[in-house]
């Protein structure tokens, strides 16, 4: 019988955020999976260095982070935006013959072909743009008006062009289409932004197997313990088979 590896889970966060979604994953993804938070830059730790905006970007700056990889096989999850710059990545390491991941896990977002109103939201005025995160219980309750208009909308409008320019680019078959890589879709059943119908969609973005799963909540809940619990169950089906 085989024995059973250790994988690594490699997260991307929601639009406007560092990773403090993920500080507890450690916790609750159980044994033999390790989180891999990656933070990117224009926040927290790296709030001095110039936020990315475009698909070349995004990968010049994630290019080290799979230039050398470990051995051993790894999951990436991708949170909103973070789901579109993990099916990104898997996109461009196909193209460049690299190290795919076992499983692409995306969370509470559309397809790149589905309507995606918040993606395409970056230069609305802030009344309007704060409309929309209200929307989805995007904005957290007790923070100061002028701290979230001067430290958070910047953020949050780079990272929704972001979004919408990886949406574009998936969609031109220079750059997008089907991964060859087993893909799973996470849904919030209570999410407005990416419902379970909706997510079911990507199943159009993988020749090699879809599965789609519902947890409890609305768009954040990353924030919660169900998902960890089953992404950290997935990363143990993909240690026993050794991929």
């Amino acid at each position: 019988m085989a024995r059973e590896q250790d994988v690594r889970l490699v997260c991307f966060a929601h639009a406007g955020a560092g990773i403090s979604a993920f500080h507890r994953w450690g916790d609750l993804l159980g044994p033999g999976v390790t989180p891999e938070p990656q933070l990117l830059p224009g926040r927290d730790g790296r709030r001095r260095e110039p936020r990315v905006t475009t698909r070349e970007a995004l990968l010049d700056d994630l290019r080290e982070l799979f230039k050398e990889q470990p051995p051993g096989p790894y999951v990436l999850y991708g949170h909103s935006l973070g789901g579109l710059i993990a099916y990104t990545l898997t996109r461009a390491l196909h193209e460049a013959g690299l190290p795919l991941p076992a499983l692409l896990v995306t969370g509470a977002v559309p397809p790149p072909d589905a309507f995606a109103g918040a993606a395409f939201a970056a230069d609305a005025p802030d009344d309007e743009l704060m409309r929309v995160l209200e929307g989805f219980d995007g904005v957290p309750p007790g923070v100061a008006p002028d701290v979230w208009h001067r430290f958070v909308f910047p953020v949050l409008r780079d990272d929704l062009r972001l979004a919408a320019a990886l949406r574009a680019a998936a969609l031109d078959p220079a750059t997008g289409g089907p991964v060859p890589v087993p893909l799973l879709a996470v849904a919030g059943e209570e999410d407005p932004v990416g419902p379970p119908d909706v997510l079911r969609g990507w199943s159009d973005w993988t020749t090699a197997g879809f599965e789609s799963r519902t947890v409890p909540g609305g768009h954040f809940f990353v924030r919660d313990g169900e998902l960890p619990r089953l992404l950290g169950q997935a990363c143990r089906t993909v240690g026993r088979s050794g991929r």
